[in-house]
Protein backbone atom coordinates (compact mmCIF):
# COMPACT_ATOMS: atom_id res chain seq x y z
CA UNK A 1 0.00 0.00 0.00
CA UNK A 2 1.11 3.26 -0.86
CA UNK A 3 2.17 5.33 2.29
CA UNK A 4 3.50 9.08 3.50
CA UNK A 5 6.95 8.88 4.90
CA UNK A 6 8.91 11.02 7.04
CA UNK A 7 12.35 10.75 5.61
CA UNK A 8 14.23 12.66 8.32
CA UNK A 9 13.11 15.87 10.01
CA UNK A 10 12.74 18.61 8.41
CA UNK A 11 10.14 20.80 5.81
CA UNK A 12 7.67 19.49 3.34
CA UNK A 13 10.36 18.37 1.37
CA UNK A 14 11.23 15.92 3.64
CA UNK A 15 8.13 13.81 2.98
CA UNK A 16 7.89 11.10 0.50
CA UNK A 17 4.94 8.29 -0.89
CA UNK A 18 6.45 4.73 -0.17
CA UNK A 19 5.26 1.54 -0.63
CA UNK A 20 5.21 -0.54 2.53
CA UNK A 21 2.76 -3.48 3.49
CA UNK A 22 -0.75 -3.42 4.90
CA UNK A 23 -1.17 -3.72 8.19
CA UNK A 24 -2.91 -6.21 10.30
CA UNK A 25 -5.68 -5.27 12.98
CA UNK A 26 -4.79 -6.80 16.27
CA UNK A 27 -7.34 -7.65 18.81
CA UNK A 28 -9.98 -4.67 19.57
CA UNK A 29 -8.75 -3.33 16.39
CA UNK A 30 -10.02 -2.65 12.49
CA UNK A 31 -8.73 -2.06 9.25
CA UNK A 32 -9.83 0.52 7.80
CA UNK A 33 -9.54 1.66 4.09
CA UNK A 34 -8.93 5.22 4.21
CA UNK A 35 -10.91 7.49 1.86
CA UNK A 36 -9.90 10.74 3.08
CA UNK A 37 -7.32 11.79 5.77
CA UNK A 38 -6.69 15.22 7.27
CA UNK A 39 -3.71 17.34 8.00
CA UNK A 40 -3.24 19.00 11.61
CA UNK A 41 -0.92 20.42 13.43
CA UNK A 42 0.68 17.25 15.38
CA UNK A 43 1.70 16.06 11.95
CA UNK A 44 3.90 19.40 11.31
CA UNK A 45 5.61 19.09 14.54
CA UNK A 46 6.26 15.03 14.15
CA UNK A 47 7.49 15.91 10.33
CA UNK A 48 9.85 18.93 11.99
CA UNK A 49 11.12 16.32 14.52
CA UNK A 50 9.59 17.95 17.92
CA UNK A 51 6.43 15.29 17.93
CA UNK A 52 7.49 11.62 18.04
CA UNK A 53 4.70 9.27 18.05
CA UNK A 54 4.39 6.80 20.96
CA UNK A 55 5.80 4.04 21.72
CA UNK A 56 5.04 1.24 19.94
CA UNK A 57 2.98 3.44 16.97
CA UNK A 58 3.80 3.29 13.70
CA UNK A 59 6.19 6.20 12.31
CA UNK A 60 3.57 6.99 9.64
CA UNK A 61 1.93 10.44 10.33
CA UNK A 62 -1.51 11.22 10.14
CA UNK A 63 -4.57 11.15 13.24
CA UNK A 64 -7.70 11.60 11.40
CA UNK A 65 -8.97 8.99 9.02
CA UNK A 66 -12.54 8.21 7.40
CA UNK A 67 -13.28 5.39 4.77
CA UNK A 68 -14.96 1.77 5.17
CA UNK A 69 -14.20 -1.00 7.41
CA UNK A 70 -11.92 -3.59 5.50
CA UNK A 71 -11.26 -6.28 8.26
CA UNK A 72 -11.92 -6.73 12.07
CA UNK A 73 -9.80 -7.85 14.83
CA UNK A 74 -10.51 -10.65 16.91
CA UNK A 75 -13.29 -9.81 19.59
CA UNK A 76 -15.03 -6.39 17.70
CA UNK A 77 -18.73 -6.79 17.14
CA UNK A 78 -19.32 -3.34 17.29
CA UNK A 79 -18.77 -2.88 14.08
CA UNK A 80 -18.49 -4.96 10.39
CA UNK A 81 -16.70 -4.43 7.36
CA UNK A 82 -17.94 -2.25 4.83
CA UNK A 83 -19.48 0.18 7.80
CA UNK A 84 -18.48 4.14 6.92
CA UNK A 85 -16.56 5.61 9.66
CA UNK A 86 -14.25 8.05 11.35
CA UNK A 87 -11.78 7.34 13.17
CA UNK A 88 -9.34 9.23 15.26
CA UNK A 89 -5.78 7.22 14.81
CA UNK A 90 -3.32 6.75 17.03
CA UNK A 91 -1.13 7.48 13.63
CA UNK A 92 -1.05 6.06 10.12
CA UNK A 93 -3.81 7.78 8.38
CA UNK A 94 -1.69 8.99 5.49
CA UNK A 95 -2.14 5.31 3.91
CA UNK A 96 -4.01 3.73 1.56
CA UNK A 97 -5.25 1.52 4.89
CA UNK A 98 -4.29 2.02 8.76
CA UNK A 99 -5.51 0.43 11.71
CA UNK A 100 -7.53 1.66 14.72
CA UNK A 101 -8.55 0.85 17.90
CA UNK A 102 -12.45 -0.26 16.66
CA UNK A 103 -13.39 2.23 20.26
CA UNK A 104 -11.97 5.27 18.04
CA UNK A 105 -14.26 4.64 14.94
CA UNK A 106 -17.40 6.85 14.94
CA UNK A 107 -20.27 6.28 12.09
CA UNK A 108 -19.76 8.93 9.20
CA UNK A 109 -22.60 12.18 10.44
CA UNK A 110 -25.47 11.80 8.50
CA UNK A 111 -25.10 13.58 5.03
CA UNK A 112 -21.78 14.40 5.27
CA UNK A 113 -19.21 13.63 2.71
CA UNK A 114 -15.76 11.25 3.64
CA UNK A 115 -13.98 14.44 3.38
CA UNK A 116 -15.93 16.19 5.53
CA UNK A 117 -15.88 13.42 8.14
CA UNK A 118 -11.95 13.35 7.92
CA UNK A 119 -11.91 16.45 9.58
CA UNK A 120 -13.37 15.94 12.44
CA UNK A 121 -11.94 13.20 15.14
CA UNK A 122 -8.65 15.10 16.17
CA UNK A 123 -9.79 18.45 16.06
CA UNK A 124 -13.43 17.21 18.03
CA UNK A 125 -11.93 15.16 19.95
CA UNK A 126 -9.31 17.78 21.36
CA UNK A 127 -12.03 20.19 21.97
CA UNK A 128 -14.09 17.83 23.87
CA UNK A 129 -11.14 16.62 26.26
CA UNK A 130 -9.74 19.92 26.77
CA UNK A 131 -12.88 22.40 27.06
CA UNK A 132 -15.80 20.04 28.40
CA UNK A 133 -13.66 17.49 30.60
CA UNK A 134 -10.50 19.31 31.56
CA UNK A 135 -11.84 23.08 31.28
CA UNK A 136 -15.40 21.84 33.19
CA UNK A 137 -16.95 24.55 31.01
CA UNK A 138 -20.25 24.93 32.47
CA UNK A 139 -23.63 26.26 31.55
CA UNK A 140 -23.21 30.25 30.56
CA UNK A 141 -19.73 30.67 31.46
CA UNK A 142 -17.23 32.79 29.81
CA UNK A 143 -14.44 30.82 27.13
CA UNK A 144 -11.67 32.24 25.57
CA UNK A 145 -10.03 30.36 22.70
CA UNK A 146 -6.89 31.18 21.44
CA UNK A 147 -6.50 31.02 17.93
CA UNK A 148 -9.98 30.80 16.88
CA UNK A 149 -9.83 29.27 13.23
CA UNK A 150 -7.83 26.11 14.25
CA UNK A 151 -9.28 22.85 13.87
CA UNK A 152 -9.59 22.31 17.65
CA UNK A 153 -10.51 26.60 17.89
CA UNK A 154 -13.60 26.02 15.45
CA UNK A 155 -14.92 22.96 16.97
CA UNK A 156 -14.30 24.42 20.62
CA UNK A 157 -16.94 27.73 20.22
CA UNK A 158 -19.01 25.42 18.56
CA UNK A 159 -19.57 23.15 21.51
CA UNK A 160 -19.19 26.14 23.90
CA UNK A 161 -22.15 27.88 21.88
CA UNK A 162 -24.47 25.29 20.97
CA UNK A 163 -23.61 22.76 24.39
CA UNK A 164 -23.06 25.43 26.97
CA UNK A 165 -24.65 28.34 26.18
CA UNK A 166 -21.17 30.04 26.63
CA UNK A 167 -19.81 33.48 25.85
CA UNK A 168 -16.98 32.47 23.89
CA UNK A 169 -14.15 34.76 22.98
CA UNK A 170 -11.58 33.99 20.14
CA UNK A 171 -8.56 35.33 19.02
CA UNK A 172 -6.80 35.28 15.30
CA UNK A 173 -4.68 37.41 13.13
CA UNK A 174 -6.54 38.82 10.43
CA UNK A 175 -10.00 40.43 9.38
CA UNK A 176 -11.28 37.35 7.19
CA UNK A 177 -10.25 34.76 9.96
CA UNK A 178 -12.00 36.84 12.39
CA UNK A 179 -15.33 37.30 10.42
CA UNK A 180 -15.06 33.36 10.33
CA UNK A 181 -14.66 33.11 14.08
CA UNK A 182 -17.96 35.21 14.33
CA UNK A 183 -19.91 33.49 11.89
CA UNK A 184 -19.72 30.31 13.97
CA UNK A 185 -20.98 31.85 16.91
CA UNK A 186 -18.20 33.82 18.75
CA UNK A 187 -19.61 37.02 20.22
CA UNK A 188 -16.14 38.92 20.37
CA UNK A 189 -13.02 38.08 18.35
CA UNK A 190 -9.75 40.08 19.01
CA UNK A 191 -6.52 40.58 17.14
CA UNK A 192 -3.32 38.65 18.37
CA UNK A 193 -0.94 40.56 16.32
CA UNK A 194 -1.79 43.59 18.84
CA UNK A 195 -2.86 43.69 23.12
CA UNK A 196 -5.69 41.26 23.04
CA UNK A 197 -5.17 40.88 26.72
CA UNK A 198 -6.34 44.75 27.57
CA UNK A 199 -8.95 44.48 24.31
CA UNK A 200 -10.15 41.58 26.27
CA UNK A 201 -10.09 43.71 29.63
CA UNK A 202 -11.77 47.03 27.76
CA UNK A 203 -14.36 44.89 26.47
CA UNK A 204 -15.14 42.51 29.36
CA UNK A 205 -13.58 43.54 32.22
CA UNK A 206 -10.79 42.39 34.12
CA UNK A 207 -11.38 38.77 35.62
CA UNK A 208 -14.08 37.90 33.11
CA UNK A 209 -13.21 34.44 31.63
CA UNK A 210 -14.20 31.43 33.31
CA UNK A 211 -11.98 28.79 30.50
CA UNK A 212 -9.10 29.90 28.17
CA UNK A 213 -7.78 27.05 26.09
CA UNK A 214 -4.47 28.19 25.06
CA UNK A 215 -1.78 26.62 22.41
CA UNK A 216 0.92 29.66 23.12
CA UNK A 217 2.12 29.79 26.78
CA UNK A 218 5.40 31.66 27.25
CA UNK A 219 4.24 35.05 27.60
CA UNK A 220 0.47 34.47 27.53
CA UNK A 221 0.15 32.44 30.57
CA UNK A 222 -0.01 35.33 33.27
CA UNK A 223 -1.67 37.95 30.84
CA UNK A 224 -4.44 34.97 30.90
CA UNK A 225 -4.45 34.43 34.45
CA UNK A 226 -5.16 38.00 34.68
CA UNK A 227 -8.27 37.71 33.00
CA UNK A 228 -9.60 34.84 34.59
CA UNK A 229 -12.18 34.90 37.53
CA UNK A 230 -11.91 32.99 40.55
CA UNK A 231 -11.93 29.68 40.04
CA UNK A 232 -10.94 30.12 36.41
CA UNK A 233 -9.45 27.30 34.36
CA UNK A 234 -6.54 27.86 31.99
CA UNK A 235 -6.02 24.90 30.00
CA UNK A 236 -2.58 24.48 27.41
CA UNK A 237 -3.05 22.14 24.34
CA UNK A 238 0.56 23.35 23.65
CA UNK A 239 3.45 25.79 24.00
CA UNK A 240 4.30 27.43 20.58
CA UNK A 241 5.29 30.94 22.08
CA UNK A 242 7.44 29.14 24.84
CA UNK A 243 7.86 26.17 27.35
CA UNK A 244 8.36 28.10 30.58
CA UNK A 245 6.57 31.09 32.28
CA UNK A 246 6.67 33.27 35.37
CA UNK A 247 3.45 33.08 37.57
CA UNK A 248 1.98 34.93 40.11
CA UNK A 249 1.66 32.44 42.21
CA UNK A 250 -0.50 34.06 45.59
CA UNK A 251 -2.61 35.31 43.01
CA UNK A 252 -3.19 32.15 41.89
CA UNK A 253 -3.88 31.09 45.36
CA UNK A 254 -6.18 33.44 46.18
CA UNK A 255 -8.23 33.27 43.20
CA UNK A 256 -8.35 29.32 43.26
CA UNK A 257 -7.55 28.72 39.81
CA UNK A 258 -6.29 25.71 37.71
CA UNK A 259 -3.51 25.40 35.06
CA UNK A 260 -3.78 22.27 33.01
CA UNK A 261 -2.48 20.56 30.14
CA UNK A 262 -2.93 17.16 28.09
CA UNK A 263 -1.77 15.22 24.77
CA UNK A 264 -4.20 13.35 24.06
CA UNK A 265 -2.03 10.99 21.94
CA UNK A 266 -0.91 8.99 24.60
CA UNK A 267 -3.97 8.36 26.34
CA UNK A 268 -5.25 4.12 25.95
CA UNK A 269 -7.96 3.54 23.58
CA UNK A 270 -10.82 3.14 26.41
CA UNK A 271 -9.47 7.07 27.26
CA UNK A 272 -10.58 7.79 23.76
CA UNK A 273 -13.54 5.43 23.41
CA UNK A 274 -15.14 7.46 26.12
CA UNK A 275 -14.98 10.78 24.27
CA UNK A 276 -16.22 9.12 21.07
CA UNK A 277 -19.49 7.65 22.65
CA UNK A 278 -20.25 11.73 23.96
CA UNK A 279 -19.54 12.89 20.45
CA UNK A 280 -21.48 11.04 19.14
CA UNK A 281 -24.33 11.33 21.49
CA UNK A 282 -23.84 14.98 22.20
CA UNK A 283 -22.24 16.53 18.75
CA UNK A 284 -23.01 14.16 15.35
CA UNK A 285 -26.63 14.97 16.15
CA UNK A 286 -25.72 18.67 15.21
CA UNK A 287 -23.57 18.00 12.30
CA UNK A 288 -25.76 15.40 10.84
CA UNK A 289 -29.24 18.40 11.11
CA UNK A 290 -26.48 21.48 10.07
CA UNK A 291 -26.51 23.04 13.26
CA UNK A 292 -22.82 22.78 13.66
CA UNK A 293 -20.03 22.48 10.75
CA UNK A 294 -17.03 21.76 9.57
CA UNK A 295 -14.78 24.27 7.30
CA UNK A 296 -12.78 22.78 4.67
CA UNK A 297 -10.24 25.00 3.45
CA UNK A 298 -8.70 22.73 0.99
CA UNK A 299 -8.25 18.93 -0.38
CA UNK A 300 -5.05 17.57 -1.57
CA UNK A 301 -4.67 14.69 -3.29
CA UNK A 302 -2.36 11.81 -1.10
CA UNK A 303 0.32 12.96 -4.12
CA UNK A 304 0.17 16.73 -3.20
CA UNK A 305 1.20 15.76 0.48
CA UNK A 306 3.85 18.63 0.06
CA UNK A 307 2.22 21.61 -0.92
CA UNK A 308 -0.78 20.46 2.04
CA UNK A 309 2.21 20.89 4.49
CA UNK A 310 3.27 23.95 2.76
CA UNK A 311 -0.01 25.52 3.02
CA UNK A 312 -0.50 24.68 7.35
CA UNK A 313 3.76 25.65 7.33
CA UNK A 314 2.43 29.60 5.91
CA UNK A 315 -0.76 29.01 8.60
CA UNK A 316 -2.79 30.77 5.42
CA UNK A 317 -5.69 27.75 6.48
CA UNK A 318 -8.86 28.91 7.28
CA UNK A 319 -10.55 25.18 7.72
CA UNK A 320 -9.28 22.34 7.89
CA UNK A 321 -7.14 21.21 5.19
CA UNK A 322 -7.68 17.47 3.56
CA UNK A 323 -5.95 14.73 1.99
CA UNK A 324 -8.11 12.84 -1.22
CA UNK A 325 -6.19 9.49 -0.36
CA UNK A 326 -8.85 7.85 -2.12
CA UNK A 327 -10.08 9.94 -4.83
CA UNK A 328 -12.59 8.00 -6.47
CA UNK A 329 -14.79 8.09 -3.17
CA UNK A 330 -13.48 10.57 -0.88
CA UNK A 331 -16.05 12.93 -2.06
CA UNK A 332 -18.86 10.29 -1.46
CA UNK A 333 -21.60 10.68 1.46
CA UNK A 334 -22.70 7.24 2.17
Amino acid sequence: MRVVQITRPGGPEVLDIVDRPMPAPGPGEVLLEVYAASVNRPDIQQRRGLYPPPPGVTDIPGLDAAGRVAALGEGVESLKVGDAVCALSNGGAYADFVVVPAVQCMAVPAGLSFIEAASLPEAFFTAWNNIIWLGRLAEGETLLIQGGTSGVGMAGMQMAKLLRGARVFATAGSAEKRAACMDLGADAVFDYRGDWAEAIRQHAGAHSLDVVLDAQAGPYVQQQLDLLAPDGRLVFIASHQGATAEVNIRDLVRRRLTLTGSTLRPRPAAYKGRIATALVEAVWPLLADGSMVTRIHAVFPLAAVRQAHELLDANEQLGKVVLAVNADHAGERP
